[in-house]
């Protein structure tokens, strides 16, 4: 937890406060939807929130990444070794709080293949390209998931165009958790 000091006191930074909210928000959506969920031990490399079907039969795992409406590009800090993390039973829930605090949220919901093969290829390209001086991009650990990477492959050959992600919002099917129904109190 990355810690800040104001007034004496060691306090939380926002960033860390605005990924605990995220963890939060996705681990409600999910008991909202009639899953067993629970947020997993500080410090797991690989997953945020543990995530079972009723019975316990069908288990999951899901790493949670949150933004606010800040930033020119609308995407999601990554580092270099979210291109290798592959696993049939891990997901990923990008959430963006937006602008104003009474924004709907928005949650994508991403297999873990998914997110490495566009990491992967759209870093790949970035480095080919020159800088805006002409010249050569120097490698480092930070990855950008973005809503369209026009920017990195340009117009017409980008395999990633704004609304890509579009399919991946709310699809909490990708989980392939069989939810009973939630009995609602009145």
């Amino acid at each position: 937890m990355t810690m800040r000091k104001q007034g004496g006191q060691l306090m939380p930074s926002q960033s860390t406060l605005l990924g605990a909210a995220g963890e939060h928000y996705v681990m409600s959506e999910l008991l909202r939807r009639g899953y067993i969920a629970a947020l997993a031990p500080q410090g797991v490399p690989n997953a945020d929130i543990v995530v079972t079907d009723v019975e316990g039969s069908r288990l999951c795992s899901i790493q949670v990444k949150t933004r606010r409406d800040i930033g020119s590009d609308g995407g999601w800090h990554m580092k270099a070794k979210h291109e290798n993390v592959r696993s049939d039973r891990l997901f990923y829930c990008f959430v963006d709080f937006g602008k104003a605090s009474d924004a709907c949220f928005v949650v994508h919901v991403l297999p873990s293949g998914r997110v490495a093969e566009v990491l992967f290829s759209a870093h790949r390209k970035w480095l080919a390209n020159p800088g805006k001086k002409g010249q050569p991009h120097k490698d480092s650990q930070m990855r950008r998931l973005l809503p369209d990477y026009a920017r990195t492959f340009g117009p017409t050959d980008n395999p990633y165009p704004k609304g890509w992600l579009d399919q991946y919002r709310d699809a909490w099917h990708l989980l392939q958790l069989e939810s009973g129904d939630v009995e609602q109190e009145a």
